[in-house]
């Protein structure tokens, strides 16, 4: 029997896709269970549950220091032999089979070289169901072009708007929904022509007619309820993971009228690590399929997240540009005596010991000259690099670090929405490179 038709999560011979990192398929629970905890991770910096199954007990982690994978005793007794476990749980430093140059391949076990690249291609075409295409638009001559006029739900610290002026489109209106008041602050103190219009759930249908129209909506609702890291979570139906609905019912206000022909677009954010099924809950009511765009790509962060919208060109793949911080060294403080102890770091969440990294809880920063320190957290202004926002964007209303730490947990990456929105240049009325940079300053080089 080939092993390409046999689950190497569970045994099971009614497969559905190719295992992303190793020789091997996977039936559609271990792929559920694959695609949802992929990018889940502990406190201690290392994955939540099995590289392999994506479940197990007694699981063991690897050694290399940028390595966050584990691997179940069931899994390597399975497929690589008791005496494989024995092997490693007796290793006093242990390479995984993603790691490895000696054991890459141990019994049934095999590392595909083309790993990152099927990782990829399993989330971009796990699609539960087909849906025609959104429509599409033929770009707007450049004398034709207007400014674009927009709603912000879930709008956090104005990352969209911020990015709006940065690609130098200009933006006639700006209403935005947020309830967080250090966020609200943020974004009136960087933006003051935003307007600013409360909870999202209390804005009624009358309300958007009367603001509108509009040519863009976006956000990304809460992930409280529907992240798999929350072991309380309470999925999309109830808690905050039923504001979606609250950003679909709204998104419906604002579409054009049956006739209307003008340009319209919409995008809406979310974590990966959510269920099978609340994905395709979300999916199923947006009518289309999410791409996932991580911001390692773009930027010194990992932020894997999924996204939902009809903007041109959503599936491209995402290219650095000149200015953008791809490592960490790039972000912190020049000329400072401070080292980056990692290229990229993981994800960087509300909570203040995201900041260290892998299991050990190692700092990111080596402060150098200073042997009694074991290391340094990141500076305000380096965290707000690593998110590709401007120095001090946060430092508003005498915020602590701790709570400037909590906004850019919960922000967009400014590379990845960049990346998103720009095709909107050839729809939407844009300044000159010489009126940007002259009345802006744009965001990259800052």
């Amino acid at each position: 029997m080939k092993l390409s038709s046999l689950c190497i999560g569970c045994a099971d011979m009614e497969v559905v896709a190719e295992h992303p990192l190793f020789q091997g398929s996977l039936c559609k629970t271990c792929k559920d269970n694959f695609m949802e905890s992929a990018y889940l991770f502990d406190d201690d910096g290392t994955q939540m549950y099995c590289t392999i199954c994506s479940e197990g007990s007694e699981v063991f982690m690897c050694d290399a220091e940028n390595c966050a994978k584990v691997y179940c005793a069931p899994c390597i007794e399975k497929l690589c032999g008791p005496a494989e476990v024995e092997r490693v749980r007796a290793a006093d430093s242990w390479l995984c089979y993603m790691c490895s140059p000696t054991h890459s391949e141990v019994g049934l076990l095999a590392k595909r070289e083309d790993w990152d690249k099927k990782l990829q291609e399993l989330f971009t075409n796990d699609h539960e169901r087909e849906y025609d295409a959104p429509r599409s638009y033929p770009p707007v001559p450049p004398e034709e072009r207007q400014p674009i006029r927009v709603l912000g739900l879930f709008d956090g610290i104005a990352t969209g708007l911020l990015v709006l002026k940065d690609l130098g489109i200009q933006v006639t209106k700006y209403f935005a929904s947020e309830v967080d008041p250090d966020a609200v602050k943020v974004s009136q103190v960087r933006h003051q022509e935003i307007i600013e219009v409360g909870d999202v759930s209390k804005i009624t249908e009358k309300e958007i007619k009367a603001w509108g129209p509009f040519d863009l909506v976006m956000g990304g609702s809460p992930c409280n309820d529907l992240s798999i890291v929350n072991p309380a979570r309470r999925g999309i139906y109830e808690g905050t993971g039923r504001l979606f609905f609250e950003f679909f019912r709204l998104m419906m206000y604002a579409k054009p009228s049956p006739g209307e022909d003008r340009p319209f677009f919409w995008l809406y954010e979310n974590v990966v690590s959510m269920r099978a099924s609340d994905k395709l809950t979300i999916s199923r009511f947006l009518e289309c399929n999410p791409v996932v765009v991580d911001a390692m790509d773009i930027s010194a962060a990992h932020r894997a997240r999924y996204f939902w919208g009809n903007l041109p060109g959503m599936n491209r793949p995402t290219t650095p540009l000149p200015g953008d911080r791809l490592t960490l060294q790039e972000c912190l403080e020049p000329n400072c005596f401070r080292t980056a102890q990692f290229t990229k770091l993981r994800t960087i969440t509300t909570k203040m010991n995201s900041i260290k990294q892998t299991k050990k809880s190692i700092y990111p920063v080596r402060v150098e000259g200073d042997p009694e320190k074991d290391g340094d957290v990141l500076w305000c202004t380096e965290m707000e690099r690593l998110f590709g926002f401007p120095d001090h964007y946060t430092d508003v209303a005498n915020l602590g670090r701790s709570g400037r730490q909590k906004l850019l947990g919960k922000a967009w990456s400014v590379p990845v929405i960049r990346h998103l929105i720009s095709p909107l240049k050839d729809y939407f009325k844009s300044d000159t490179h010489r009126e940007k940079e002259s009345s802006s300053g744009g965001t990259r080089g800052h």
